[in-house]
Order: structure tokens, then sequence, then C-alpha cells
């Protein structure tokens, strides 16, 4: 696991200029990868190149460093991420007569292009983000992994391309904090993250999930290519019995092929459904006794400990529990939150931090459930979903109108609990008629309709989703099927891909996501829906598969998100600081929002007139990192 950075000056430029470049850049990201840093630079007439990388020794700890170069010394490479099925390759490689100077993934990854090309591409199973610079066709190849678990920053100015595992990288090359994106101010603000392509600064971008740049550096043009085509889903034929059993086998092996290591691993164990079998099949797929990782809270309405202690003592795990309280949490906001190098608001990234530098203490890897909810059909929104279709198919938009003005003037929320009150809000508010209600439904910050109260005019968008629609070939999402992928394209990558990625590499933790598997994305996509959602129960084929291993109504207990209390410590810790943030001053100098109804969103949510905690929350994780970047100010 590492971070890799690069650049391309269009013009020549003096190769040690490069390197330092590079140096600093690397220098940004220590995080990722403290083990050790390699470089490669090269001027010529025509333009210099430059590679750099900081590397976490997972694989290969004597061997692998990068950058590593064909034997001929025409292609170079630096990788980011895991190859899981490298060794497979590697194998069949060496049987077509190629030979390996090391026992590295990366190595593997550059041999394969160097016989097959960017055709090789598509036998990488793994997360990856990576660089391939070719002189012997003089092109520059740039490939991010299929679900985006492996973040990649670039940008193409008049004198340079660059690209970057974080965005903190790029920002410090160009030396100027470049101007908002407006589409990517309104993504956050309904989002509370921004999934590629865009980013919250114009002209920087991310490289989208399954993508690779063929960047040719004599015509200086780039074209950004598909990886692995992502046929329509199709429904198969196949009984129950069989679809859990491959369900099953599927998963066994993923977990194996996720637990190659050449240091210590464990698990992320919430004591929910999807850590929980990851634990269980890890445990069976090894001879060792595996460490697993909880994190609790003394406040006892967050606290569910005593759900992974349960599957702890059931596969006989070195069973690590941290229990934290809401200061721990509080005094680490600055610095997690600016790490993203953009506006991010999920609440779990926290305590997702916290756990991850618990963890670090005695692993370098941990595998997690990510990716479970997705795969097989586990939100509560894929209920609201299906519930919106049929609610719309027998309430008449007049009687909605009518009841949805009554919810939200009675069933208020004075505080952050997110019960019943809050529940039917959310559904009543995300129901429209136009059927693109999922948008509204994913959007955990502000609907389509309260967007357009809190930006001014001369920032806000509409038709913020259509380019996702295009790329998903629907532009109604309905079903179940369109939920997920819906999923995959934006709040998997942007959201819960970033934040994991994030904060657990601020901690030099690997995390890996078993469920994030193709083959297994690939074969839920043709089974009948109601093999993932039966009735009203989620991830039924996932349970059922592994039922027999659980103990009884053990895999039907509810569990509560892994978030943080932020609505109470807005109203108290974090009081003064979010009452600066509406200094009218300082709103009128952005001229980003509509100032009187953000001031008063935010003061009816500091005097409990009204909970808006998810809407809150977002403006202050915005305006932190706004100070922090345009103001300079911590």
């Amino acid at each position: 696991m590492c971070g890799i950075n690069g650049i391309i000056a269009k013009t020549n430029r003096n190769k040690n200029e490069i390197s330092s470049i590079l140096n600093t850049m690397n220098n940004l990201i220590i995080h990722r990868g403290p083990d050790e840093d390699g470089l490669f630079s090269e001027e010529n007439a025509a333009f210099s190149i430059g590679m750099g990388m900081r590397r976490l020794s997972i694989i290969d700890l004597s061997s692998g460093k990068q950058p590593i170069f064909s034997d001929d010394k025409q292609i170079v490479i630096v990788f980011n991420g895991e190859i899981y099925n490298y060794k497979i390759l590697k194998a069949k490689l060496e049987a077509e007569g190629v030979t390996f100077n090391t026992s590295s993934d990366t190595e593997v990854i550059l041999k394969a292009y160097e016989k097959y090309g960017v055709e090789s591409f598509k036998w990488l199973d793994g997360m990856y983000g990576f660089s391939i610079y070719d002189k012997n066709i003089n092109k520059l190849f740039i490939a991010r992994d299929f679900f985006g678990e492996k973040p990649l920053y670039y940008t193409h100015t008049d004198k340079e391309f660059i690209w970057a595992s974080e965005l903190k990288s790029i920002i410090n090359t160009i030396n100027f904090t470049p101007n908002i994106s407006k589409k990517g101010l309104n993504l956050y603000f309904r989002l509370t993250y921004i999934p590629a392509p865009h980013t919250i600064y114009e002209n920087i971008f991310k490289l989208e999930a399954n993508h690779y740049i063929e960047y040719d550096l004599a015509s200086q043009n780039t074209i950004i290519n598909k990886i692995n085509a992502e046929p329509k889903p199709k429904t198969i034929d196949i009984s129950f019995e069989d679809a859990k059993t491959k369900t099953k086998d599927l998963v066994y092996k993923s977990v194996d092929s996720r637990s190659i290591a050449d240091v210590g691993l464990g698990t992320f164990l919430s004591g929910g459904v999807d850590s929980s079998i990851i634990s269980l099949c890890l445990s069976q797929t090894t001879d060792k006794k595996i460490d697993t990782f909880s994190i609790g809270f003394k406040k006892a309405s967050y606290d569910e400990t005593d759900k992974s202690r349960v599957v702890a003592n059931m596969v006989n795990s070195n069973h690590h529990e941290f229990i934290i309280d809401e200061d721990d949490l509080k005094n680490n906001i600055h610095e997690i939150l600016v790490n993203f190098d953009e506006p991010f608001s999920d609440t779990a990234a926290l305590p997702t931090h916290l756990l991850s530098e618990k963890t670090r203490e005695h692993v370098t890897v941990a595998l997690t459930g990510d990716g479970g909810d997705e795969v097989f059909g586990g939100y509560n929104k894929y209920y609201i979903g299906k519930m919106n279709k049929k609610y719309t198919s027998i309430v008449p938009k007049g009687l909605h109108k009518t009841i949805a003005g009554l919810s939200n003037k009675y069933l208020i929320n004075k505080d952050d609990t997110r019960g019943k009150k809050f529940q039917i809000n959310k559904l009543l508010n995300s129901i429209n008629y136009k059927g693109d209600f999922y948008w509204d439904i994913i959007s955990l910050a502000n609907t389509s309709n309260q967007i357009s109260e809190i930006i001014s005019p001369d920032y806000y968008e509409e038709n913020l989703f259509q380019e996702y629609k295009d790329v998903l070939g629907k532009q109604k999402m309905e079903s179940l099927t369109d939920f997920r992928h819906v999923d995959k394209v934006l709040s998997l990558e942007g959201g819960m891909l970033a934040k994991v990625d994030r904060t657990s590499m601020m901690a030099s933790l690997e995390c890996r996501a078993p469920f994030l598997n193709k083959d297994l994305w690939e074969f839920t996509n043709t089974l009948p829906e109601n093999y993932l959602m039966k009735g009203w129960n989620k991830k039924h084929i996932l349970k059922e598969a592994f039922r027999d291993q659980f103990p009884e109504e053990f895999l039907e207990k509810s569990k509560s998100g892994f978030g943080s209390p932020t609505g109470d410590w807005l109203r108290q810790s974090l009081r003064k600081e979010i009452e600066s943030y509406i200094e009218p001053g300082m709103l009128k100098s952005q001229g980003i929002f509509n100032i009187d109804f953000i001031t008063q969103l935010v003061k009816d949510h500091l005097d409990s007139k009204k909970d808006s905690t998810f809407r809150v929350w977002s403006y202050y994780c915005f305006q932190k990192w706004y100070k922090f970047n345009y103001l300079k100010q911590s």
C-alpha cells in the first residue's frame, strides 16, 4: 500500500527540479507509505517527466522497492494498492517465458503490460492506482481499480500534467488554490461527498473507477477509457439453493485472496452482518488465531461492542476492544477533516480513523465488511426506494403535499435523535412523482428542494445528476438493481471508500474489502432481486448462506450506524466555532450562500428549535475546509 505522484512538464525542465517537486509531493503523503520512497525523473528536448511513490510494505518486503523498470529500462511503473491474483498472473506469464526479478505484485503489472499492453489491465483483481511510462511508444498510462478503492487525482494545465493519490500533492505543486467548482460544490451539499470525476476545485478531477488515462507525450492529448466492460444486469435462471452455495464459495474465495500479506493482518469487527461474516471466513481460511478489532463508546446509545464480542468468542479471535468517549472524537476533528483535502462530512470518518489508529498498533492490514450493502442490497435506503414506488402508486400527488407539510410542521426533531420522526420525515421529503426519487434518498445533506435554499444563485446548479444518469444508461432509477448501481458509481466511490482510504491511510493502515470483488458483484447482478431483498429482509441470500454458522437470530439483530453525535457537539463544544462561520462579513465575502437562510438554519439548530444535524454538519465541514484552504487558518 502506497501513494503515488507524477508530473509531466510540457517543456524541458531540469531533471533535478522534477525530482525536487516529486520529493515534496511524496513528503506530503508520507502517512500513506512510511516505510520508503522512490523516484524516477527524466528530461529531454520536448518535455520532462517524473514519477514518485511512498511505500507501506505489505508484500515482498525485501525486493519490492519502486519504481520498477522493465529489463531494458524502457518501461517504468509506480503503484499504489494490492493485486490479489498476482500469483496466478505471474504463473501464467512465467509459463509463457516471462522472467521476474522480484516477488512483488507491482512487477506482475509491469510484465503483463509489457507483453499484452493495456489489455492486461482487465485481468487485475485488486485495489489500485498506478502509472506506467512507456518510452517505446512515448505514452503514459494511469489506471484506477474497478470499484475505486484507491484514489487518483489529476489536472491538465497549459504547462503541466500532474497526477497524485491525494489532492494535497497537486495543490502544493501548482502553488495556488484553484477556484471552487460549482459542480463539486453542489454535489457536496447534496451528498456530503464529491464523486468522480469531480472535485471541489475547477480543473482538478478524480479518475473514475474502472478507467485508465492514456496520455500521448508527443501530442499532449489525453484519452480516458474504461478498463472492464460492465454489461447491463441480466437475471439468470438459478435456484436459490444453488445461488446460496455459489455466494458462500465466492465470499470464502475472496476473503482468502485478500488475506495475502507478509505482515500482521486482522479484521474490523463491528458485530454487524458484514464484518461478522468476513471475520468468520478469515478465521476458517487460516490456521492461525486471527486478530479482531472493535471500537466502543462510553455513551451507551452509541455502543454496540456486545455484538462484536459474541462473534469474537465464536471465532476464538484475539479480540481488541477500544472504548472511547466524545472527547476522543472531538479532539481529532480538525486533523481528520482537513486530511480529506476537500469537503467531506460523513460523521463515521471520525470513529473510523480512531479505530484505524488503534488497530495499527497491532497489525498493518485489516479486512473490513465494506461493500456488503451495495453488493447484497443491505441499506435502509433501499427500503425507502421500494416504499416510494408503492406510496406514489397509492397516494395522489396533491394529498402527499399536504401530508409532507404536516410532517414538516409537527414531526420536528429538536435534538440529534434519528428515530421514527427522523425516518418518516426523510421518507416523506424524498418522495417524488417523477421517477427520480432515489437521487433525493441518497442526498444525505440536502434534497433537490433544500439545496436551492442554501446555495446562492451564482453557485447553484440544476440537473446535477444528469451525467451519472447518462453513465448508468437510465433516466429513472426505480428497482433495487438500479439503486445498487447508483451507489456503486456515486456513494461507494465518493463516500464509503474515500472515508475508509483517507482515515485508515492517515494511520498507515491498509484496509481491504473482500465483498468488493468484481466476480461477486457481477454474480449478484444476475440474481433475482428477491434473492437479495426478500420482502423487508435485507441481504437475504448472504444471511442464508452463512446462517448455519451463527447463533440463532444473530444475523437479524439490528445495528446502528457508525456515526458520531455531531448534532450535539455543534450545540455544545463546537458552538463558538460554527457561530463564527455565520458571521455576516465572512458570508458576504464568500458569496456562496443565501445568507439569511443559512444563518437562520444554523441558529435554529443551535437553539434546539429544529434539529438539522446533517445540513448543519455539512455546512460546518465545508467552512472548516474553506477556512483552512482559502483563508489559511486552522
